[in-house]
């Protein structure tokens, strides 16, 4: 079977629960901005030094295929969906990093390749929040999802400063 179906030439995709909807409906745009992500996030995984930032990035592209499957199924009842669980995983690893470091202000973004391509999946994730709220505006969006995406995005930021930490490269904004 090919993955070139020509089922989409004339601007129009198939959800996973078989809805056809237009390549720029609001949910394709939401499901499609988490797939950017989980695309830069494997980017960012060959760059950053810690280990435990890679493993939490791995973590975090396996739960991005929840997410999606939430947004590209109209029909919940087979798909796998974000737990309040997964939102509370996210939240101790911010806890975790801010233990590590005191940061003590403004932080000017990309000290380093690591941290520049950890903030750029940030601003990915920020964007995805914002196409999902859209979404929630014209049908229900899980609690979970919604709070797991705006976490995800602090977890970015704090994992970015921690690849800048380690090598003592943390810049802050000077007033």
């Amino acid at each position: 079977m090919s993955i070139s179906t020509g089922g989409g030439d004339k601007g129009n995709t198939s959800l996973w629960s078989g809805e056809r909807v237009s390549k720029d409906d609001i949910r394709v745009e939401s499901y499609g901005t988490i797939d950017e992500l989980n695309s830069f996030l494997g980017e960012a995984k060959h760059y950053v030094k810690s280990y435990e930032v890679k493993n939490i990035i791995n973590e975090v592209q396996n739960d991005l295929f929840k997410v999606a499957g939430e947004l590209a199924s109209k029909d919940k009842t087979y798909i796998k969906p974000i737990e309040s669980s997964d939102v509370e995983r996210i939240t101790e690893y911010v806890k975790n990093f801010e233990s590590k470091m005191n940061l003590t202000g403004f932080v000017i973004t990309g000290s380093t390749i690591e941290s520049a391509k950890l903030d750029i999946c940030r601003t990915i994730a920020r964007r995805a929040e914002r196409r999902i709220v859209t979404l929630s505006k014209i049908e229900k969006i899980s609690e979970h999802l919604l709070k797991y995406v705006n976490r995800l995005s602090d977890l970015l930021f704090i994992m970015a400063r921690y690849e800048e930490y380690l090598i003592d490269k943390i810049e802050y904004k000077k007033w």
